[in-house]
């Protein structure tokens, strides 16, 4: 026996120290790839998973889809079974995978049906495949299955074949980062003949099954489509260190995004394009003037474009500047980038755009060495123009006090106007006087109305006070009708050019105080010694950018942190941080390492 009193370590404690910190096994992830429902893709998943329990595998049949077929169902006896959770939704009870009782009994294995499935309210995540990442994170292999329908960047290519919306997605990573996957295939003529006898669909939604989406053309599509997925997919890792030479020196794409939902598309293209030359890409959001005025529905695009590109595999940046081809081609230089991905819809000339040269046109001439992809957009997509109307009138502020700045200032113009006249002054020094009081109104109120309603009153003010026949909207000089409509597209000009370059000013005070901010805090932070400091250094900061209450946990709070709170002086009561909820949340957080909360897909309330 060996005596360790003499100072040296204990090798029993180093060893379970050196357990302790290796790292946590997760999970490995089999897919059942299919091109359409019925091809076997569960039949299959249970099939292997018997092999698996005859292994002396502890297999679990966690979820699968009642509607399975009868064949089907009967592969399930003699596997254990986890019992559905039960969700009372809109007054119907849903069954849904318990993932709380899977993770409890943690088998070896267990398989979940449905990859793409949206889970019903209640449920703490919004996507059945973030169940699925949970028991990967607790080290449980997991067996599920998958139609290439559902793969997030080939939505837009089904939907041009079959005439149907998929709203059912999974990010491209969960497919591609997947240890395995098996693809399930067999003919269309062969699934047709299954659907006429009526082994998938109950035979009132066969019909109209076989009408639509399971034509033998759009059959024969989707199944070259799996196919070459699944092809690329292996011939990505059989190549790995080829594609990551690659990457560093070949291309690199950047797609524009904006708040239009058409900008989905563009993303998904170019996220398949960038697969297929195995390139990296960045999604890119300009912000300018007019988003200070966005409704929230085009905030909320903008949030989802660019979440949906940092599923797919992009890099996302927000950049600031006027003019967006010129803010998009001075980071194009910078970043190396070779193609850059835009949408183009057809729109009607209007008297604002009539002059502008189009984005496209801007980015050619800029970058002349770089390839620009034009995507053309759906017809349907122009409805989506309705928005941007309203925003235009969001810019229309009325109010009392504006209203009396402008009435004085075009009674002060008029007045100054018949006292220059008095002394003989010309007509020329009359209308500068007028458009003045224009700049000055643009200047003193908020958005485009009292500048434009000056113009056009300023107008006619001029015709009614200084053109003969005084004191009538008549005029008898040939010449004066030209002078008005000259002074009116000075004078609205004017206008625009004053509220536009006052946006410009605060837009640019803004981003000066967030940089500051930044500036700021990074340079205290180099100083800040001691985790408590940071803390509250980080808070503070936090606060005072976003306008909220924070609370920083540097713990797990399941092993008694209670967090440091920092109240907002903007908010009268955060208490509701300290909840058992918001508590739980932050503990989901500490285990797997991912967002949740509000404005997540994790435990959104």
């Amino acid at each position: 026996m060996v005596n360790y009193d003499d100072g040296r370590p204990d090798p029993d404690i180093l060893l379970e120290n050196i357990r302790t910190d290796e790292p946590k096994k997760t999970g490995k992830l089999k897919i059942f790839f299919g091109y359409a429902a019925g091809v076997g893709k569960t039949y299959a998943m249970l099939d292997d998973a018997r092999e698996q329990l005859k292994s002396g595998v502890n297999v679990l049949v966690g979820y699968v889809e009642p509607h399975t077929r009868p064949e089907t169902m009967q592969l399930i006896d003699g596997l254990p079974v986890l019992p559905p959770k039960v969700v009372n939704h809109r007054n119907i009870q849903l069954k849904e995978f318990d993932l709380d009782a899977a993770l409890k009994i943690k088998p070896e294995l267990i398989l979940v049906d449905e990859l793409a499935h949206s889970n019903a309210d209640g449920v703490r995540n919004k996507k059945r495949y973030q169940d699925i990442e949970e028991l990967l994170n607790a080290g449980i292999d997991v067996y599920t299955t998958v139609n290439v329908q559902h793969i997030e960047s080939l939505n837009d290519v089904v939907q041009d074949i079959t005439k149907v919306n998929v709203r059912e997605t999974i990010p491209d990573y969960i497919f591609d980062n997947a240890d395995k996957v098996k693809l399930i295939d067999i003919e269309p003529e062969e699934l047709l003949i299954r659907f006429e006898e009526g082994k998938i669909y109950r035979p009132e939604r066969t019909e109209t099954a076989l009408k639509n989406f399971f034509s033998k053309e759009n059959l024969r599509l989707l199944r070259e489509i799996a196919m070459r997925k699944a092809t690329n997919r292996i011939s990505q890792d059989n190549q790995n260190e080829f594609h990551m030479a690659e990457k560093s020196a070949g291309s690199k794409f950047l797609v524009c995004v904006g708040s239009s939902p058409f900008s989905a598309k563009l993303i998904r293209w170019t996220a398949r394009t960038a697969d297929v030359f195995h390139a990296p890409w960045v999604a890119v959001y300009v912000e300018n003037i007019e988003s200070q005025d966005f409704t929230e529905s085009e905030k909320k695009n903008i949030r989802a474009n660019l979440d949906l590109a940092e599923r797919l595999g992009a890099k996302t940046t927000t950049l600031n500047g006027d003019d967006v081809a010129t803010v998009i081609a001075e980071y194009a230089k910078l970043s190396g980038i070779t193609n850059i991905v835009i949408g183009k819809s057809r729109n009607k000339k209007t008297l604002k755009n009539l002059f502008e040269m189009d984005l496209e046109d801007k980015l050619i001439s800029l970058l002349s060495s770089i390839e620009i992809h034009i995507i053309p957009g759906r017809s349907a997509q122009r409805s989506y123009r309705k928005p941007r109307r309203l925003h235009i009138r969001k810019n229309l502020y009325l109010s009392w006090l504006d209203t009396l700045k402008t009435f004085v200032l075009l009674t002060t113009a008029t007045l100054l106007s018949m006292g220059m006249r008095a002394l003989n002054i010309g007509d020329h020094n009359i209308i500068m006087m007028y458009i003045l009081s224009v700049l000055i109104v643009s200047r003193i109120t908020m958005g485009y109305l009292y500048g434009i309603v000056v113009s056009v009153l300023s107008v006619l003010a001029f015709n009614f006070f200084f053109t003969v026949p005084y004191y009538t909207l008549n005029t008898i000089q040939p010449g004066y009708p030209i002078t008005f409509v000259i002074m009116f597209f000075v004078a609205f000009i004017t206008s625009a050019l004053t509220v536009r370059i006052k946006i410009q000013a605060r837009l640019a005070v803004e981003r000066e105080n967030r940089t500051g901010v930044l500036y700021e805090i990074n340079k205290k932070l180099l100083t800040t010694r001691g985790l408590e400091n940071i803390v509250a250094l980080t808070n503070e900061y936090i606060t005072k950018l976003f306008g909220r209450s924070v609370i920083f946990y540097t713990q797990n709070p399941e092993n008694g942190s209670t967090g440091t709170l920092l109240q907002s002086s903007s908010e009268t009561d955060s208490s509701f941080l300290l909840s058992e909820d918001e508590r739980a949340v932050a503990h989901w957080v500490f285990i797997n390492q991912k967002r949740a909360g509000a404005g997540t897909d994790t435990l959104m309330g």
